[in-house]
């Protein structure tokens, strides 16, 4: 990949986008080629913990034992063993997955989280999983993993052969962005059958933006953007309509 194309790109996201009240996120589209996603050899599921921040902090919940019960405060929420059997309810276990983005479990009771959590964390894919480092012994340091896990973007085929993932807020400098670009690119490919050539387009923007293609250049860009609608003064008072009538001859 050649790092002044993908430079080029994020100055045209930037130009080519509003300014809006709030500091917006780069958004990173990729459209594989050559995949076939029901082939569970091609497709992918990856959780990369990237250089430079991505600015969205991930709601995290643990699942402890007594050892790290204390050390596991520094997540948004802690569940300790004796407190499962409050989740018997599927709704409480529902609620719970739709809150959290991540789950650390403590490994040595991992059996009867699974047996609590597992039937509705695992069809929503948040069960605590090891590729994320979210299974840890009692001996973890907590607060490094919370420090990774808000750097961890999860890049993943679902439905359609497509990766999405952000890149870092528009404060980053250009340099950042293309270097947390770098990373997801390089582990895609890394992954992917045919490496490079399993690369159909690639596309960014940011959070309120259009999309704008790798090697667009900016004469298109312009051609697709809508033309503005002229405003049109309201007065309040209601026009009369004159019409002009010939007098007959």
């Amino acid at each position: 990949m050649d790092k002044n194309k993908f430079l080029n790109l994020i100055k045209l996201v930037r130009e080519h986008s509003k300014k809006r009240h709030f500091s917006q996120t780069f958004d990173l589209i990729i459209n594989l080629k050559g995949i076939n996603i029901k082939n569970q050899d091609h497709n992918v599921d990856l959780f990369l913990s990237l250089t430079n921040t991505i600015g969205k902090k991930p709601r995290i919940c643990a699942l402890v034992g007594k050892e790290l019960a204390n050390q596991a405060k520094v997540f948004d929420n802690v569940i300790t063993m004796d407190q499962f059997p409050e989740f018997k309810d599927k709704k409480k276990v529902k609620d719970l997955a739709r809150k959290y983005d991540y789950f650390v479990a403590q490994a040595n009771i991992m059996a009867n989280i699974a047996s609590t959590f597992g039937k509705t964390l695992g069809p929503t894919g948040k069960m605590p999983n090891p590729k994320a480092g979210c299974v840890v012994p009692p001996s973890a340091n907590l607060q490094e993993l919370k420090t990774k896990l808000e750097n961890t973007v999860r890049i993943k085929t679902k439905a359609e052969p497509i990766i999405k993932a952000p890149l870092g807020k528009e404060d980053l400098t250009d340099d950042q962005i293309l270097e947390n670009f770098n990373q997801i690119y390089n582990a895609l490919t890394h992954v992917l059958p045919s490496e490079e050539n399993n690369i159909g387009s690639i596309y960014l923007k940011l959070t309120m933006s259009r999309p704008i293609r790798l090697g667009q250049k900016a004469e298109e860009i312009l051609e697709e953007e809508p033309k503005k609608k002229k405003k049109v003064k309201k007065t309040g008072k209601k026009e009369k309509k004159t019409v002009k009538v010939e007098a007959e001859k």
